[in-house]
């Protein structure tokens, strides 16, 4: 009964670090949840200039990559306790080079651990700091764009964790080459062309593309950076939250068995106390 009642105290003790940890989560994830929306008009801004531009009609390797080699960056973190979400990301990078084969990058130590155990090789940054945020994406985007510059690559997409909400945490692969967003579209033939008649270029077309996509680039990293560590606390909570709901139900087994346990003792003592009665009136 002392054994059990121990297991019983270290529970207690358990759970109220597991209730700490979890409130922890909650105050990061609230916390860098209020910073998004701080570039919104830079990239409306970037967006805008598109709208000048005939993608459709313009020969640049960003637009139209001769070169098929694909290279896949994988967002993962330096955490545990993610109930498997660093796993689902580099399976899921991997897959985009079974489909077609090219360059693994991986952000993070968890995703290093993942790629050496499958025997793939890869290109490896340090995880996300929050602090450090924004250089970490500007020297993933310095990285990318040179090396696509170069033709080492023509294809690129980005595997990360989305948190389509609090409790919910979806693995999603996104296009960055060729560069066909959705925001280029918005503008209609007749009405684009229009625009574009009255504008006068100062620099070649290529050469402000490539700028143009440097800018959004790092920003859509930037954000990207910041979707995956919000994924990140949200998965720590339900991962703690499930290590709670369990520690619970394994501490009223323990409640159990100590009651029953007690209980057998105490008519254990009865009986011998009555026994004992018996033989001494005897």
């Amino acid at each position: 009964m002392t054994v059990i009642k121990k297991d019983m105290e270290f529970n207690r003790g358990l759970s109220s670090l597991i209730e700490v940890l979890k409130n922890i989560a909650v105050s990061q994830y609230r916390s860098l949840e209020h910073k998004f929306g701080g570039f919104d008009k830079f990239m409306q801004a970037v967006e805008s200039c598109f709208d000048f531009i005939d993608l459709e009609v313009l020969k640049h390797p960003f637009l139209n990559p001769k070169n098929k080699v694909q290279a896949v960056v994988a967002v993962t973190s330096d955490s545990g306790l993610l109930g498997g979400l660093n796993m689902q990301v580099v399976s899921r990078a991997l897959a985009e080079l079974m489909q077609n084969p090219g360059h693994l990058i991986v952000i993070g130590e968890r995703g290093k651990v993942y790629a050496q155990d499958a025997g793939v090789g890869f290109t490896a940054f340090p995880g996300i700091n929050d602090e450090e945020r924004l250089p970490q994406a500007f020297q993933l985007r310095d990285y990318l764009f040179r090396n696509a510059l170069k033709g080492q690559f023509g294809l690129l997409k980005i595997v990360y964790p989305h948190p389509v909400s609090f409790t919910v945490q979806r693995v999603e692969s996104v296009s960055f080459l060729p560069f066909r967003p959705e925001f280029a579209k918005n503008q209609q033939g007749s009405d684009k062309l229009a625009l574009m008649q009255n504008v006068i270029f100062e620099s070649r077309l290529g050469d402000l593309i490539e700028y143009l996509v440097y800018l959004w680039m790092g920003q859509r990293i930037f954000d990207i950076f910041g979707l995956s560590r919000l994924s990140e606390f949200a998965a720590r909570y339900v991962h703690l939250e499930d290590s709670l709901r369990r520690l619970k139900e394994m501490d009223l087994k323990l409640r159990l068995q100590y009651f029953r346990v007690r209980h057998e003792i105490i008519d254990q003592s009865m009986r011998e106390l009555f026994s004992a009665r018996l033989l001494y009136n005897s």
